[in-house]
């Protein structure tokens, strides 16, 4: 059988099941993709097209993206927009609502993602990436208007 012939199979399980298993293998030093659901990660990240590739986070900074449990089994991967001590502020790059979480209930941080169906992985530590992070954040308070418009104009 040639590699074209070979069916691949898709299951999807809800947060609450997956994410466990997922920061099991986080804490024991693996690292894992995991594909994106949900639209708060726009424009970049879109749903069931694009994956993270996490890791167990050694240390966290303003601005990194992490897989964060909001409240019990309740999971995000929001970028980090404030630390103050123990308290961690999440916002979805398309979300204009922010998160809270405490240090310990961050299990993750993206290495980067695999978009658009590429099997390259865009870094979080490439200058693209760091670009495009420092112009979108500084963009925040007319991010609503940019997204409308990416809504209406390139997603009809």
């Amino acid at each position: 059988m040639t590699q074209d012939n070979i069916e691949v199979k898709k299951k999807a399980f809800a947060n609450e099941i997956i994410i466990p298993e997922i920061i099991a293998m986080l804490n024991s030093g693996h690292s894992v993709t995991l594909g994106l659901r949900g639209y708060s990660m726009r424009p970049f990240l879109e749903d069931r097209r694009d994956k993270a590739l996490l890791r167990k986070p050694t240390a966290i900074t303003v601005g990194d993206v992490v897989l964060a449990e909001i409240s019990p089994k309740r999971y995000v991967l929001h970028r980090i927009i404030s630390i103050n001590e123990d308290n961690i502020t999440l916002r979805g790059d398309g979300n204009l609502n922010t998160e809270h979480c405490r240090r310990e209930n961050i299990h993750g941080i993206a290495e980067g993602f695999y978009r658009k169906g590429r099997n390259k992985l865009d870094s979080t530590s490439s200058r693209k990436w760091k670009v495009y992070s420092m112009i979108w954040t500084r963009l925040f308070p007319i991010r609503r208007y940019l997204l409308f418009a990416y809504r209406k104009l390139w997603r009809l």
